[in-house]
């Protein structure tokens, strides 16, 4: 009952902002009925969310689609959640995906014709790495120089998935395709293993999660990494290195991030010249919505997840466009933001020092972030 009571402050407003999301967003469903059909219809989103439930919960295909898209969203939410514990906000997620997709492409082409573990393990890995290396760079001018990480990685995104697609269409392009892209992947790509669409980078993103968590409560590069977040002067007396920390934690942001883009292009087979995707910034809301908690972060996952692969059948049968998932989001982020005013209008319980210190990191400013 006392572990309950703890908890509920710090489910409270994740739920609330969730709700709240939806409410806010059930008045724009009923005014999109309108354009489409002439008329209200209050009864509008009650089919759009039943359609929604129904899409994503509705039977054992729906929810191995839901698994399928939770999964890359889980890596991206460690990817960013996992720097919040160190005071970093990581807004690269998605030129980390990019490297990673790139580099496990390029090695799955090359050993393409091994068994296919070793394939796909070797590909995998090497995806990893390459994420961790895009970490690795804002980690050390962060440590180093004091350049903000939000600057370094955002641009980073546009440089990586630039440079990618320029070396796709002119060097690593697979001269018998109709577009530009690498050649297939052979064994390394992704099997199947349950149903039509469960393949193995599922399972591997839901062993992160408690990988995660004894990582980050449970070892003691954990406690370090949480300690250096906190307070890293403090942190710096009691004998750690808040910039080898830092660096390490960019890294392993990178590392999870470089798994979701393998994991991904693995599973296409091979990696196209024009590859996007919103994984690496839906990691954010993830993050966010799960107090970067890794298994919050996991339920946040699956609830996004659920989202999207519904979205289709809500659209089918209410007439309400897939965008509107993409507002819900947005929403829920917007309440999360705000904080102090939802707790002071629902009346939760523990006021500031309840308040998450993920937001903390996020809205904290460049001169307090500076390293010493």
């Amino acid at each position: 009952m006392t572990a309950l009571r703890r908890l509920a402050p710090q489910i409270a407003l994740p739920l609330i902002s969730i709700l709240l999301a939806f409410a806010v967003a059930s008045v724009l469903i009923i005014f999109s009925g309108i354009v489409t059909t002439g008329s209200i219809q209050l009864t509008l989103p009650i089919v759009a969310y039943a359609s929604l439930i129904e899409g994503a919960l509705g039977g054992v295909r729906q929810i191995s689609n839901t698994l399928v898209v939770a999964a890359p969203l889980i890596l991206t939410g460690l990817a960013v959640g996992v720097g919040f514990k160190a005071g970093l906000f990581n807004i690269g997620a998605s030129g980390q995906v990019y490297m990673g997709g790139f580099v496990a492409a390029i090695v799955g082409v090359m050993v393409a014709g091994l068994p296919v573990p070793v394939a796909i393990t070797l590909a995998i890995a090497a995806g990893a790495i390459g994420g961790a290396a895009i970490g690795f760079i804002p980690g050390f001018l962060k440590a180093y120089t004091g350049a903000h990480e939000v600057v370094t990685t955002i641009m980073l995104n546009a440089l990586v998935q630039l440079v990618l697609a320029g070396l796709v269409t002119d060097i690593f392009a697979f001269p018998e395709a109709s577009f530009a892209r690498t050649a297939e992947i052979g064994n390394a790509q992704l099997p199947i293993v349950i149903g039509e669409t469960i393949h193995v980078g599922v399972f591997l993103a839901f062993a992160c999660v408690p990988i995660a968590w004894w990582l980050l409560y449970r070892a003691t590069i954990g406690f370090q990494i949480r300690t250096v977040g906190a307070n890293p002067s403090a942190a710096r007396y009691a004998g750690m290195n808040p910039r080898r920390i830092i660096i390490l934690t960019m890294s392993l942001c990178g590392l999870f991030a470089g798994l979701a883009g393998a994991t991904d292009i693995l599973k296409l087979g091979y990696y196209p010249a024009i590859y996007g995707t919103s994984i690496g910034f839906d990691g954010i809301t993830v993050a966010l919505l799960g107090r970067a908690n890794p298994v919050g972060m996991m339920f946040a996952a699956l609830l996004l997840g659920g989202m999207r692969a519904g979205a289709p059948l809500m659209q089918i049968n209410a007439d309400v466009p897939v965008e509107i998932i993409d507002v819900i989001q947005a929403l829920i982020l917007i309440f999360i933001a705000a904080d102090s005013v939802v707790r002071h209008i629902f009346r939760i319980r523990g006021g500031a020092a309840a308040a998450p210190t993920e937001l903390s990191t996020v809205t904290r400013s460049y001169g307090e972030q500076a390293v010493r």
